[in-house]
């Protein structure tokens, strides 16, 4: 990867047009006969000692330039000059965000479950010296620190956790990240849990287990429901107790809310019809409705 992006970088626009542009001249006044051949074979050798000095760095990028093994600075970005042969341009590194996946396989969590977790890291490079000359390849070192610490935080938490706190885990990772990767001037931004795989046994026993918790609670909800009308019931049956006037009017309303509407019909024990008086106001409810028709 190092060596295509120099490649690319060594053969750009600029440096190519100059390379043809004196080649085409050199030949072109040999052809003249105006220069001999160890003239322009020297032209020849500065045309290419000359364009192999342009480089180009892109505005998201910093080039990395060793003179005699020794780093001598960083170049760019846009247009730079080296010295051919004592120069060396080492790496363009990326100073935009980039993204990392990483995942850990089957790691068991503190209560033993395995699970699978996939995440994600965003990083940066903010300081491209010590990134060029701390580690060697920082993107693989980042994703082996990043799986390394997931498998440790999934070790020290139990499933629960994992699924319910997910932005504490992300958090946590991101710290073990900072502390490791600060010293190669790289900061890790955001980390993000995607996706938490359990074993399919074990979810649907946690599928059962939240069916019967909620069938659980909606008859507690049901009875303490009935409690509550019974309560009510009690305080009601006191208030008519007291006054059998209300009582009568209770029942004589119940009565004709039954018998109001077409084909209904209400059966009550003769008790009831002898203590309120309910015949006679079903007597009244029906000559009411034979008037109607």
């Amino acid at each position: 990867m190092k060596t295509s992006k120099i490649t690319k970088r060594f053969f750009n626009p600029i440096s190519l047009t100059i390379l043809i542009t004196l080649l085409c001249i050199s030949i072109g006044l040999f052809l003249m006969e105006l220069i001999s051949i160890p003239f322009l074979a020297a032209l020849l050798l500065i045309s290419i000692f000359l364009t192999s000095s342009i480089n180009i760095a892109d505005q998201w990028e910093k080039a990395v330039v060793l003179r005699m093994g020794k780093f001598n600075g960083l170049k760019g970005p846009g247009l730079f000059f080296v010295i051919p042969i004592v120069d060396k341009i080492d790496d363009y590194i990326d100073q935009r965000v980039r993204v990392t996946d990483f995942k850990a396989e089957q790691t068991l969590t503190k209560d033993t479950v395995p699970v699978n977790v996939d995440a994600v890291v965003y990083w940066t490079v903010w300081d491209v010296e010590k990134a060029a000359l701390e580690v060697q390849e920082y993107e693989k070192a980042i994703s082996y620190i990043a799986q390394t610490g997931l498998r440790d935080i999934i070790g020290k938490h139990e499933l629960a956790e994992l699924l319910q706190e997910r932005d504490k885990i992300a958090e946590g990772l991101q710290k073990v990240l900072d502390n490791n990767t600060n010293p190669w001037g790289i900061t890790c931004q955001t980390v993000g849990i995607k996706d938490i795989v359990i074993p399919p046994a074990l979810a649907d026993a946690m599928s059962k287990e939240a069916q019967a918790e909620r069938e659980r609670r909606a008859r507690v909800i049901l009875g303490t429901a009935e409690t509550e009308i019974a309560v009510k019931f009690a305080k009601a049956s006191e208030q008519y107790r007291d006054n059998p006037v209300a009582l009568h009017l209770r029942g004589m309303n119940m009565l004709f809310e039954g018998l109001k509407e077409k084909g209904s019909m209400v059966i009550v024990p003769s008790s009831a019809l002898d203590s309120m008086n309910l015949g006679a106001m079903g007597g009244l409810v029906s000559l009411a409705k034979t008037n109607e028709k």
